[in-house]
């Protein structure tokens, strides 16, 4: 392999470089000096919860997200809830992200949530450059269709 220039080498640190011009973000060289501090980035945690819920809900068979008890509680006394159905807890060794879903009746309810799992690690790892610890999900209802519900079909509901 032929060593590159300093001036290809800086190519990526031009504006006029074709991914710094589309708006991507383009990675520093290998070569960059090192000890060049550029400051810090910090992620906040609704970014991953928005990551998460778009995730989840991409899933065939998810519904919608369910507040958790607590966020139903915070809601009925006036607190406003961004993140509902999403708690995320950042860690030194990771991220832990509960998701509390609803899932269609007569879906197979562990292999939606293995997908949910999956499809919201990769998301949130990819888009974050996080580590994702465990994505915990928690199947808080069924939502049913036009002349899906079961108690009416046993006739126990009028």
């Amino acid at each position: 392999m032929s060593e590159a220039t300093p001036a290809e080498n800086n190519a990526t640190m031009d504006p006029r470089h074709p991914l710094r011009a589309a708006g991507a973000a383009v990675p520093p060289d290998d070569n960059a000096e090192e000890g060049m501090d550029q400051g810090e980035i910090k992620i906040h945690h609704h970014v991953i919860a928005t990551i998460s819920r778009l995730a989840a809900l991409k899933v065939p068979g998810v519904a919608a997200l369910s507040p958790s008890f607590a966020q139903g509680l915070a809601k009925v006394f006036g607190r406003k809830m961004d993140d509902t159905g999403i708690r995320v807890l950042l860690l030194e060794t990771g991220v832990v992200i509960d998701l509390y879903v609803v899932v269609h009746f007569g879906v197979r309810i562990p292999q939606v949530a293995w997908q949910v799992q999956s499809e919201v690690r990769q998301a949130v790892e990819q888009m974050t450059g996080k580590n994702v610890k465990s994505v915990n999900v928690v199947v808080q209802s069924l939502q049913f269709g036009a002349g899906q519900n079961p108690a009416r079909e046993e006739g126990k509901a009028p």
